[in-house]
């Protein structure tokens, strides 16, 4: 191999190391006009650049990591939940603005547990941020014949600290920027760095709006783990609307946390509102099991509340049957209070179930 060779070599393998590496986490973009660049003096300086020389629509684009554990981001910026399909073909420019997602792989690949890095596009237009996208890699991104700018090198500190400065001015303003600021409080809840968990917390305090604070409550059960809980916990004591709070139950609900459980009874016995006791008894019998099902019957046994006790016999319709219908059975045949007992008759006659018309037949025939 002459000197020649070697070196025409060396440069095409540097040069396809160099592309490989620009390309980590990037879709398949097909009808754009792409471009490809690093990002310096950060993803800030850059997207104010990005927005002051977008007057025609286009996108700014890059990757970061995402958090693991669920399934593919798809066109609608929330995850599937369909662990059989890969997102397909993603149209950011469809009408309506939410992007379709094409059935079937554009890539040939599936993802069962989600992937590793999401793609975030920003649409700006006229000199403002008009859409946000996430996306998974696999997804393949057709941009509607629309300039995109791809940033290689983005820190996902940085991608955090641009999305959350949007979402609480926007929440604040609403308008047409609501879609904008809920997609973006969505990527910032999927990023796997503790920026993300530092960005939700700010958004719980007292001053926020009260609807970002119960988005952000459904944020930090679903994507954000143990550190996640841990704000939900302070939020439950801490939080003076009643109407988050109940969205704090169900955020425990859909926690994947063991721990979780604790705090839906704790919340079940303790909270100062009825409505948000009788939201996190509705919302523990989702979670099922035997200590659901103790703590849900230890309310109408003992609970001084008669309407709270009346919606504790509502959460065992929620439990599967084979535990719900039984415990309604038990609570209709000796509950000492008749209001309790006419509540569990008439949720057993709504079950159709066979056991149930068994118990009416035996009461009967008294």
């Amino acid at each position: 191999m002459n000197r020649l060779f070697r070196f025409v070599l060396a440069g095409l393998c540097l040069a396809g190391c160099m592309a490989g590496e620009a390309r980590a986490g990037q879709p398949k973009i097909s009808n754009a006009r792409l471009e490809t660049r690093a990002a310096p003096e950060g993803l800030e300086a850059a997207y104010r650049s990005f927005l002051a020389a977008q007057a025609e629509p286009g996108w700014l684009a890059y990757s970061v990591p995402a958090i693991a554990g669920h399934h593919p981001i798809c066109c609608d910026g929330g995850w599937s939940n369909e662990a059989e399909e890969s997102c397909g073909r993603c149209a950011l420019e469809s009408e309506g603005g939410s992007g379709h997602t094409v059935r079937g792989s554009a890539s040939g690949l599936e993802h069962l547990e989600g992937p590793q890095e999401m793609a975030i596009f920003l649409r700006a237009a006229d000199h403002r941020l008009t859409k946000v996208r996430v996306l998974s890699p696999g997804c393949e991104v057709d941009a509607g014949g629309l300039r995109v700018l791809w940033l290689t090198d983005v820190k996902p500190s940085e991608s955090v600290a641009v999305l959350a400065g949007l979402v609480a001015p926007g929440f604040r303003e609403g308008g047409e920027s609501g879609r904008v600021v809920h997609r973006a409080l969505a990527a910032v809840a999927m990023h796997a760095d503790a920026a993300a968990d530092r960005a939700l917390d700010s958004f719980i305090s007292s001053e926020q709006p009260e609807k970002l604070r119960e988005q952000a409550a459904f944020w930090l059960g679903s994507a954000r783990g143990a550190a996640g809980l841990r704000t939900l916990e302070r939020m439950a004591k801490s939080d003076p609307s009643s109407h988050v709070r109940q969205q704090v139950a169900f955020a425990y609900s859909v926690s994947r946390e063991p721990t979780a459980v604790d705090d839906l009874i704790r919340m079940a016995h303790d909270d100062a509102s009825e409505q948000v006791r009788g939201q996190a008894l509705f919302w523990l019998a989702q979670k099922a099991g035997k200590r659901a099902a103790l703590a849900i019957t230890d309310v109408i046994e003992s609970d001084p509340d008669i309407a709270l006790r009346r919606s504790a016999v509502f959460a065992l319709t929620q439990l599967p049957h084979d535990e719900g219908v039984p415990l309604l059975i038990q609570v209709a045949r000796t509950n000492s209070n008749p209001d309790v007992r006419k509540q569990a008759f008439f949720w057993l006659g709504q079950s159709k179930d066979p056991r149930a018309l068994a118990f009416f037949e035996e009461v009967l025939r008294r």
